[in-house]
């Protein structure tokens, strides 16, 4: 991938999304390309942090494992997403494992190359308390889900969110391609499959989606009511 595509989107990514075309491009070209095959760790709890992950292909997901072998995934990291920014700012320890759900292409920013373009370029302190602030409220978010609503609600809001906003044409549903299997959604949703799966079926019985082999037809509207956040 050219320095223009990394630079395009890093220039969607809040850490550097305040710089200007000329600034972008000059970070861009201090990514190295990195590429793990299906099943590869990126990197696992615990590892120093020497880097900041853009994600170019593939599919990543971060999550924690406790010592019995329990896992929880945190989220998945797609195409123009970063990864590891928490251990390459403060210098610590990694606090989740990264594993390659599909083979994927990255490009890795070393720490010292970071600090060095934060400080040839100011505005990205201001870029990266923006994505904290994201993330955090992110993380906050997944809490409340977990610990306050029933999972056929936190399914609705997962899937809207999926949707990103797009609305069907009038008498239609969108489609939503699910690149990840039952019991991965039942990881980032804090639940078990059996759950997930019996809440697909009221999701379904409600009108809010269609289910077919390999994709989820969803009606946003409906969603929202069943998530309890009204029309989207």
């Amino acid at each position: 991938m050219d320095h223009a595509a990394i630079a395009a989107m890093l220039g969607e990514a809040a850490f550097f999304a305040r710089l200007a075309p000329e600034a972008l491009s000059a970070c861009a070209g201090e990514f190295r390309e990195q590429r793990f095959e299906q099943g590869q760790m990126l990197f696992s709890r615990g590892d120093r942090g020497d880097q900041l992950i853009l994600v170019g292909e593939g599919r990543v997901r971060l999550a924690v494992t406790t010592e019995d072998g329990r896992e929880l995934s945190v989220r998945h990291a797609v195409r123009g997403e970063l990864l590891g920014e928490i251990a390459v700012l403060d210098g610590g320890e990694r606090s989740a494992d990264a594993v390659a759900l599909t083979a994927v292409v990255a490009y890795g920013l070393r720490r010292a190359q970071l600090d060095q373009l934060a400080g040839r370029y100011p505005e990205m302190s201001a870029g990266i308390i923006a994505f904290l602030c994201r993330r955090l409220r992110q993380t906050t978010d997944q809490l409340e889900g977990i610990a306050l609503y029933s999972i056929e609600v936190r399914l609705a809001r997962f899937l809207l969110v999926g949707l990103g906003g797009r609305r069907p044409s009038p008498g239609k549903r969108l489609p939503l391609d699910m690149a990840f299997s039952q019991g991965e959604l039942a990881q980032l949703l804090g639940a078990s499959r059996p759950k997930v799966n019996a809440a697909l079926g009221a999701l379904e019985q409600a009108g809010a989606i269609r289910r077919t082999s390999d994709r989820i037809f969803c009606d946003p509207d409906a969603l929202a009511k069943c998530a309890g956040i009204g029309d989207v």
